[in-house]
């Protein structure tokens, strides 16, 4: 699921667009954190690196 460098910057100025008139730096780096690690989650789930939630929970010792 490779992100090509032209979608990249189309993807960097719908994430500006949508912020804020008065968004700081700390505001878009925020958004741009957020966009590249939902990217990651997507790249791990389509590679099958997932783990069920009664696995954690279980990992963790929780109830179900």
């Amino acid at each position: 699921m490779g992100t090509s460098a032209a979608s990249i910057k189309d993807e960097a100025h719908r994430l500006i667009d949508q912020l804020s008139d008065d968004a700081s730096w700390e505001d878009l780096m925020y958004a741009i954190y957020v966009r590249e690690a939902v990217e990651r989650g997507l790249q791990d789930v389509a590679a099958g690196r997932v783990v069920d939630h009664a696995t954690v929970r279980e990992s963790f010792g929780l109830k179900r």
